[in-house]
């Protein structure tokens, strides 16, 4: 059953996208680890005969290790692609990693089954309201995975962002609220299989339509949001290729196909804009380029308007002394003067991709951040000022962390602008699995959301998740986009991940609880 959970798990993800199945997904997971049958323990319920036996903590790890192993490799297969196309690894070391990756992410799972054995255990009375805990340990583990790991990816609730009325929960909780309620109703289906026959009917009705209920909200739309600010995102769909085919010449003609482009919105009467977007650095676009530097001032002072540019920025010794020169991933802000007025540097880099963590043992690795970057980290999440517009840019996978993405809000940022370069993922379901965060993001903090992908999916999202207008993958074209302004924060922007927290200790209450039982009875 563990497999059966960590199969409904992945494709509940982009892609297939089978987002309804996240009700029962987790489902035969609890019934797995807390299964019932004959026995002489404590009664689940008032039902007699019928006993909670759950697995050992042992069992429940490995029921639950088994279910995250699944869980990563059906979600996450695109580690492969970009390790073998863009790591430089041969394709049994990609593999390789891939394997290693799902090995260690799907530890949480194994803690999750691990540590609701403890709770359920039968020896003590907390055994009886075992389920109740189920939200609350997963939630918890959801925060360990996002503040240890550092790889929030596929939050249980992302899958909700197209349920308007339920994801807007995410104002008060943030995405944990929606896998706290998606958990509710996964432990009210998996409690119809642990009580007394008689019953089951009844709880399995009441969980049915309980999740029909919470997911009808996805066919309720709510009125559109207001635009009145135009911004034009560039999608240049350039390829990625090795840093040797960067020649003079191709560097050259590229510049000036996204400057021609970056005038040529997909519609003709497209009004003026007041910000022009590229997105995260396709090319080798060096911010101490003279060349990139005059071409960029060029286009703010030919279209009057703010131009923010995915660029590699660059620190020198004079500068930074104690590091000498340094690069960032970066986004240039330009006035429509074409003067250069400020910089945004990539905070959270993507290890493996733009450093390499611990490079002495992870030096077979060393190809990717060859061609991807040697990035230093960013220091600060402030917003970018333009002309009084106050733009939250964060680049590519930071988008999947909610913390950080409300701390731009916090911040004073009006509009949140998201600049990507999902050409590393080819043909998988990793772009779309970005872009559903990505848009959790603008729920969670009311803001639009300005998503702007070198291949795509490049899109303006309102502040309830839905995408305004978009542009297909893999096309070459500029989109003209409308949008609006906002300085109200919600309750999570201000507080963060409170929710989470509320759930973790809980959870820890939960598990303190049983220890004090043992102690004190000496079992």
């Amino acid at each position: 059953m563990a497999i059966v959970s960590g199969v409904l798990e992945s494709v509940i993800f982009p892609l297939p996208s089978l987002y309804m199945l996240c009700w029962i997904a987790v489902a035969p997971l609890l019934v797995a680890v807390l299964h019932a049958r004959e026995a002489d323990t404590l009664q689940l319920s008032d039902s007699p005969g019928l006993k909670l036996v759950p697995a050992n903590f042992g069992q429940g790890f490995l029921l639950g290790y088994l279910n995250g192993i699944i869980w990563y490799a059906g979600t996450c297969y695109w580690v492969y692609d970009t390790m073998h196309h863009y790591g430089g690894l041969s394709a049994a070391a990609a593999l390789g990693v891939l394997i290693l990756f799902c090995l260690y992410l799907a530890l949480y799972h194994g803690a999750f089954g691990a540590l609701l054995t403890l709770v359920a255990d039968p020896a003590t009375p907390l055994s009886r309201r075992a389920l109740l805990s189920v939200p609350f340990l997963w939630v918890a583990v959801e925060l360990a995975r996002t503040r240890i790991t550092g790889f929030p990816w596929d939050l249980l609730g992302a899958v909700q962002v197209d349920n308007i009325p339920l994801a807007r929960i995410a104002r008060f909780t943030g995405v944990y609220g929606l896998s706290f309620e998606i958990m509710l109703v996964n432990t009210a289906l998996a409690t119809a299989f642990l009580v007394r026959r008689d019953k089951r009917k009844m709880l399995l009705i009441a969980g049915l339509c309980a999740a029909v209920a919470l997911q009808a909200g996805r066919w309720i739309a709510p009125p559109r949001r207001r635009a009145d600010h135009t911004a034009y995102l560039v999608q240049p769909n350039t390829p990625i290729l090795d840093s040797s085919a960067w020649t003079k010449d191709y560097f050259e003609g590229t510049l000036r196909d996204l400057l021609w482009i970056s005038e040529k919105p997909t519609s003709e009467a497209a009004p003026k804009p007041d910000l022009i977007v590229w997105p995260e650095s396709p090319a080798p676009f060096y911010t101490s380029d003279p060349l990139f530097r005059h071409a960029v001032s060029d286009l703010a002072r030919q279209t009057h308007s703010w131009v923010l540019a995915g660029s590699i920025g660059v620190r020198n010794a004079t500068q930074m002394p104690e590091v000498g020169t340094a690069a960032y991933n970066s986004g240039a802000l330009v006035d429509p003067n074409g003067e250069w007025i400020g910089r945004y540097d990539k905070v959270h880099l993507v290890p493996f991709g733009e450093y390499l963590p611990l490079s002495k043992i992870f030096s077979f690795a060393g190809g990717l951040t060859k061609e991807v970057g040697d990035f230093y980290r960013g220091t600060a999440r402030a917003p970018l000022n333009a002309g009084g517009t106050k733009l939250g840019v964060f680049i590519c996978y930071e988008s999947v962390f909610p913390d950080e993405v409300r701390q731009f809000a916090k911040n004073g940022a009006q509009v949140l602008v998201n600049i990507s370069n999902d050409g590393w993922y080819g043909d998988s379901g990793a772009y779309a699995q970005h872009l559903m965060q990505s848009r959790m993001r603008a729920v969670e903090n009311d803001r639009w959301l300005l998503l702007d992908a070198n291949t795509g999916v490049t899109a303006s999202i309102d502040p309830d998740g839905r995408m305004e207008e978009s542009l297909a993958r893999k096309i070459r074209a500029t989109l003209a986009v409308r949008y609006a302004l906002t300085n109200v924060t919600t309750f999570y922007t201000r507080h963060g991940d409170w929710f989470a927290y509320l759930c973790a200790i809980i959870s820890l209450g939960a598990l303190l609880l049983r220890f004090l039982f043992h102690t004190r009875t000496g079992r």
